[in-house]
């Protein structure tokens, strides 16, 4: 459990670092026009969603409430990994140890 609390903190400082750099030195509109104007940035973007999607219903499974799952899948969709790695951190963290409580959250019966 170790490796995967490193690579959940990496991913979140990684993350928070390129998110960082975008903000100050990027032109989100001009950016964003920009890939939306080439096949494989939809690509991209499809893709990107997709996982956000699927981690998202992780999100949903795991949490008891709504309300709370809720606010980690919008910021998943604004701030992306970042925020699954931090998700996922806690998670590991709050599991103490336990993969079935880690993957199944408030539904895992110990």
């Amino acid at each position: 459990m170790l490796i995967a609390k490193i690579l959940a903190l990496a991913g979140a400082l990684l993350m928070g670092a390129s998110i960082g750099y975008a903000v100050i030195y990027g032109d989100f509109g001009k950016d964003g026009a920009q890939m939306l104007a080439l096949p494989w940035g939809i690509v991209s973007l499809v893709d990107l969603y997709t996982g956000f999607t699927l981690f998202s219903l992780w999100i949903v499974y795991r949490e008891r409430s709504l309300a709370k799952a809720a606010i980690w899948i919008f910021l998943m969709m604004t701030l992306g990994f970042f925020t699954g790695s931090v998700y996922t951190l806690i998670a590991l963290h709050t599991s103490r140890g336990d993969w079935k409580r880690f993957w199944m959250g408030s539904r895992a019966t110990s």
